[in-house]
């Protein structure tokens, strides 16, 4: 008689408490009780509904079901319970929540069972019948070590953000230097066939300064030289306006590049080049116009790491292409997958539908011997000797090539060189 009011009693505890305010986010320390036996389960909710915000579940489902919704501090489990053992339970909460602290109930008390519990993360292991005390310390215990693990997970995801954040105000500030240095070769470009104009302007003007009648051999000369002089000047007027026109793109706005003009301003940007020296470039523009969707700056500055990358690779001559084609054909898989001396990056943001732009810089250099080959990508890493390269290159190649939607493979063997593919979307 005296149990069943007892049982009674608890029942309605659990009743009054599953539907009134106790059911809402209290703010309270969350203590998720489970017990297949409903008597040492509602004498638990009983014991501590006034210092934690109480959850009770019959079975190992239940409880799963409970800390998928609600942020569970700590977890009193029996290990023997029908359906889903606690042990079995304890695991799952592993990987579910691997905040939770974890105590651990049973009235069969093994050293296996004991060590297998401690083994998959439990902060405690009580028997029964157990001591009021005693339980109430454990379960503060597990509170507060749910609180240090939250507490360090948040300020390790913080640092993470901050790194992160640190890591792209590096890379842009390391692009804004290089933008700067592209534009300083466009200029610099620019300046060359100014300089041509400027002496074939003051030769004309001689020329024509001596002319005695109206028409001369050298009067044909001087048509010459205007007629070079005005090719020059739309030379001039090409470049600067279509790096212009890249630099006044307006946000969202399709970017869209002639990608064989993009090759031939690379032969123009190269040329004066002391890296050039001793070594060949070939350049392999497509027999037919193909567009990228991607920045034309963006695309030469791209082209411009990968080529100046594979100069450096060795002072021994040795040759650098850059090939072109549009493919209309999704890259293969195969492609895609890691090895020892081959990676593929931008994974997550390639776009892989054609039809597809198809870049390829390769060079019979030494090759690459870091393995895993994917480090190259990593930050401030470099193959190269101090005082010739910031680590950062290759990253921001990623990150262009990340924000067209593009797709990079690296492919090195130790002596047989390197070879770089890119994989843009067409228009």
């Amino acid at each position: 008689m005296r149990g069943s009011k007892t049982e009674a009693k608890a029942a309605d505890w659990e009743a009054g408490l599953t539907a009134g305010p106790a059911a809402q986010d209290s703010g309270r320390p969350k203590l998720l009780i489970v017990d297949d036996d409903a008597g040492p389960r509602n004498s638990l909710k009983i014991i501590f509904h006034d210092d934690y915000e109480v959850f009770t579940a019959a079975s190992g489902e239940e409880a799963l079901e409970i800390i998928k919704q609600h942020t569970i501090n700590a977890a009193i489990l029996d290990i023997r319970m029908s359906g889903m053992s606690g042990i079995d339970l304890l695991g799952q909460i592993r990987t579910q929540d691997p905040d939770v602290a974890v105590i651990m109930l049973t009235a069969y008390e093994t050293v296996e069972t004991a060590r297998q519990a401690l083994r998959l993360g439990a902060c405690d292991y009580l028997t029964k019948p157990f001591d009021l005390l005693t339980m109430r310390a454990a379960v503060a215990k597990a509170v507060e070590r749910n609180r240090c693990a939250r507490r360090f997970r948040a300020n390790e995801e913080a640092l993470k953000q901050i790194q992160s954040q640190l890591h792209e105000y590096q890379v842009r500030e390391e692009m804004a230097r290089k933008q700067g240095e592209i534009y300083s070769m466009v200029l610099h470009d620019i300046n060359n066939p100014l300089t041509v104009i400027s002496g074939l302007a003051v030769m004309a003007n001689e020329r024509l300064r001596r002319l005695q009648v109206p028409y001369t051999p050298d009067l044909s000369s001087v048509r010459e030289d205007l007629s070079q002089i005005e090719q020059q000047v739309f030379k001039c007027l090409e470049v600067s306006r279509r790096y212009l026109g890249f630099a006044r793109r307006r946000p969202g706005e399709t970017p869209v590049v002639n990608v064989n003009r993009v090759l031939e301003d690379l032969r123009t940007l190269l040329r004066p080049n002391p890296l050039l020296e001793g070594h060949e470039l070939l350049l392999e523009p497509p027999p037919m116009e193909i567009f990228a969707l991607i920045n034309g700056t963006d695309l030469i500055q791209i082209l411009l790491n990968l080529v100046i990358n594979a100069l450096q690779a060795t002072d021994m001559p040795h040759q650098v292409r850059i090939a072109a084609q549009l493919i209309q054909q999704p890259v293969p898989p195969a492609l895609m997958q890691e090895a020892n001396h081959a990676c593929f990056a931008c994974r997550l943001a390639f776009h892989n539908q054609p039809p597809l732009v198809e870049l390829r810089v390769a060079d019979n250099g030494p090759g690459i011997a870091t393995v895993p080959i994917k480090r190259i990508f990593e930050a401030y890493y470099t193959t190269k000797q101090a005082g010739k390269g910031t680590g950062l290159g290759l990253t921001i190649v990623q990150h262009l090539l990340e924000q067209a939607h593009g797709g990079l493979r690296v492919e090195s063997q130790p002596g047989l060189g390197t070879t770089f593919t890119l994989w843009i979307p067409a228009r």
